[in-house]
């Protein structure tokens, strides 16, 4: 088993790459796409201060289907082009919401959640999903969050396997 030793209290960027690194090790050999997610999310989960939600939708057709999370229960299908996970979904790229209740069809899952990012996950060219991390704190996501939340995707697609998750 894989021993994290991510320093508390680092800064983002330290934190993400430390994160980052982590995955890798934590990931590294094993071929199952869903248990490599859920492992995904619990580092996250452990490790993101202040998040209330983070975790995996998985593309379906034109909808998303909830995937490895962590966190309250949540929507199970969200359609493309919707709330925050489905537009940036179908503009393939990562949404920073500063407060979910001024976006535009906002999908409350969590009612607790004010603020939320949502990095899509492309791999061989093709969307294989989003991840969505959620926070109860208006404004608590920023440039270095999507910085490293990018990067940890970016380290992630490589050690799964998209054609069986």
């Amino acid at each position: 088993m894989h021993t994290q030793t991510i320093p508390r209290g680092a800064d983002k960027p330290e934190l993400y790459r430390e994160l980052a690194a982590s995955l890798v090790g934590l990931l590294e050999g094993e071929p199952d796409p869903i248990a490599n997610l859920a492992n995904a999310a619990a580092l996250l989960g452990q490790f993101l201060a202040g998040v209330n939600w983070c975790g995996f939708y998985l593309a379906r057709g034109g909808d998303l289907v909830l995937g490895p999370f962590q966190g309250k229960p949540a929507c199970v299908r969200i359609a493309f082009g919707k709330g925050v996970c489905g537009t940036a979904a179908e503009r393939r790229e990562t949404l920073v919401v500063p407060d979910v209740q001024a976006f535009p069809g906002h999908i409350a899952c969590d009612e607790a959640s004010r603020s939320e990012i949502v990095v899509p996950i492309v791999a061989s060219g093709e969307l294989r999903g989003v991840l969505d991390v959620d926070a109860p704190a208006t404004g608590r996501f920023d440039e270095d969050d999507r910085k490293g939340l990018e990067a940890f995707v970016a380290a992630l697609v490589p050690l799964v396997d998209w054609r069986r998750a």
